[in-house]
């Protein structure tokens, strides 16, 4: 079910009988119709071993189940919200950056070590997003939060794109990552974790940047 955007910190979502979906506790802020809400126990589409993982890999963002039959209206925090549309492919996404998205996705983890080995596991202490993200697979809708906007970057073969960690959202396709030093080891002394680090992202795909580097 698409999401249509009411302004740039709201969206509305129309919902029928059959259909499901899952969003961020306290992400509703309004509705019309029969609608109902309840806490998500099971980890999404993932089930049990979803929920499971999602602990673990410390992804537990308390979700709540949407059903029914009428429109709702989300957002949070009046953070800046951005849909993204998925025909079959995969979205890795910070859990904490999930407004809602459609029943039909595939939910689950990765651990981002698997991809970037020991830069990616540097890449979650520098960001403190943990060493695991949310995976979102198949078709449908995703509505995530950003700070100040969210512009999509292509990833091609012809060259990697590098992202500040703090300002990365999410990336979808055939995509791997890696964290790289921006600066030298002896020019790093002093220094924050901002520029001194690169998450470089290569491969087929979109990475989507926020405009602001702060934390949600």
């Amino acid at each position: 079910m698409p999401f249509t955007s009411v302004n740039s910190r709201m969206v509305r979502a129309q919902i029928g009988p059959g259909q499901r979906m899952y969003s961020q506790r306290g992400a509703m802020l309004a509705y019309q119709g029969d609608v109902s809400f309840t806490p998500d126990i099971q980890g999404g589409q993932g089930g049990i071993g979803s929920m499971i993982g999602r602990r673990i890999a410390n992804e537990a963002t308390p979700l709540m189940t949407v059903e029914g039959s009428g429109t709702v209206l989300f957002g949070h925090g009046g953070h800046h919200v951005h849909v993204v549309d998925l025909t079959g492919e995969t979205l890795y996404v910070e859990a904490d950056r999930l407004l809602a998205f459609d029943g039909t996705l595939q939910q689950g983890t990765m651990f981002m070590g698997s991809q970037g080995g020991v830069m990616g596991m540097v890449r979650g202490q520098v960001t403190g997003q943990g060493l695991f993200t949310t995976t979102l697979k198949g078709q449908g809708a995703v509505a995530v939060m950003a700070h100040g906007g969210v512009i999509e970057l292509p990833i091609t073969p012809q060259g990697p794109v590098h992202v500040d960690p703090q300002a990365y959202v999410a990336h979808r396709g055939d995509v791997r990552n890696k964290l790289s030093t921006a600066l030298g080891w002896r020019d790093m002394v002093g220094r924050g974790s901002g520029e001194a680090f690169q998450l470089e992202l290569s491969g087929q795909g979109t990475v989507y940047v926020q405009a602001s580097e702060e934390k949600l």
